[in-house]
């Protein structure tokens, strides 16, 4: 296990927020994790799990360990038909995960492509793009159980997923580490263009139907709209998009005809937050060294010194803003520390 003290956590958080950690650990396997809990050197600091730093704010030095989780490995455990059970330690980057499958022509993951962050770090809050969720390819997980010191396997149920939710973000905060995750993969994709241009791009390029094309028009799609954190700091969608009651929608459709929305049951809306920040003005804001981005305003940006707590009195102001002109409460995805 590799120690440091007194580091900078800028080159470790998309941001580029230059927090500084008491200590940073470099966790490789199982054993190194344990040690890092119960050993007597760490065993009394407050601890803080670190994937791919792609979903962290951070707004002061930390006085605590960082866990830089690194396990690393994928592994096909056995496939069945056209169904490929994939095991994946927690450390490995989520994209080169996906570029792994679609050079093995395993399908599931290809809507998913270009996110940032590590493997172990997607279950936590069930990320999704272009009409695919995690729980959609998602078979089980390991789990370190700090309490206890044991590895915990979790299936899909005990995961509770939900949207941009799961377990570990609820009642399992904070009590357990992920370690690996197995997916359930397919050589027969079913494959989802519905949403957000996929299929356009790939009726204007006339491409072949299949998972490469369609990982590659994701690329392209992410690529036009989103700033690539190593020029500008971000950690992607800062905030979910909201879901409403329909008396509500029903009031607001009266006075927005082109407010876009999804439904989600019988009686609840999601509305896209995007829209509600635009239509507030904050929409290429810019505030000395942040901003909320020019191309896609779910994004707030550094564009180099900006301070984590400048970012989060921005984000602050955007939510009163929305729930001023709307009555909707805008909630984070970003954790912030």
């Amino acid at each position: 296990m590799i120690v440091k003290k007194n580091i900078s956590l800028k080159s470790y958080n998309t941001f580029g927020i230059d927090a500084r950690a008491q200590f940073l650990l470099e966790i490789e396997n199982d054993e190194q994790l344990s040690e890092a809990y119960q050993s007597s050197q760490f065993r009394a600091l407050p601890k803080l799990v670190l994937g791919g730093g792609s979903n962290i704010l951070f707004t002061k030095n930390q006085r605590k360990a960082i866990l830089k989780i690194n396990i690393r490995g994928i592994e096909v455990l056995d496939q069945k038909g056209h169904e490929v059970r994939v095991k994946v330690g927690a450390g490995e980057a989520w994209h080169q995960f996906v570029l792994w499958c679609l050079d093995h022509d395993f399908g599931g993951v290809e809507n998913l492509s270009l996110i940032p962050g590590t493997v172990g770090a997607a279950p936590i809050q069930n990320i999704g793009a272009y009409g695919v969720e995690l729980k959609d390819v998602f078979e089980s997980l390991e789990a370190y159980e700090i309490k206890s010191g044991k590895i915990r396997s979790f299936n899909k149920e005990q995961c509770q997923f939900d949207y941009r939710h799961s377990f570990f973000k609820g009642r399992g905060k904070d009590q357990f580490v992920i370690t690996s995750v197995t997916f359930m993969l397919t050589t027969r994709p079913i494959f989802n263009v519905s949403y957000g241009g996929i299929q356009q791009m790939i009726d204007e390029k006339e491409l072949e139907l299949n998972i490469r094309n369609i990982s590659a028009s994701v690329i392209h799609i992410r690529q036009t709209k989103l700033p690539d954190p190593i020029n500008i700091g971000n950690a992607g969608s800062f905030f979910k998009n909201p879901i409403i009651e329909k008396p509500l929608y029903d009031a607001l459709s009266l006075i927005y005809e082109d407010l876009p929305h999804y439904h989600v049951d019988l009686g609840s809306i999601k509305i896209p937050a995007a829209w509600l920040i635009e239509q507030c003005g904050w929409k290429g804001k810019r505030m000395d060294q942040i901003g909320v981005y020019e191309r896609q305003p779910l994004i707030l940006v550094n564009y180099g010194e900006g301070k984590g707590k400048e970012i989060l009195k921005l984000s602050e102001q955007i939510q009163a803003s929305i729930q001023k002109k709307f009555g909707i409460e805008l909630a984070r995805e970003v954790n912030v520390f």
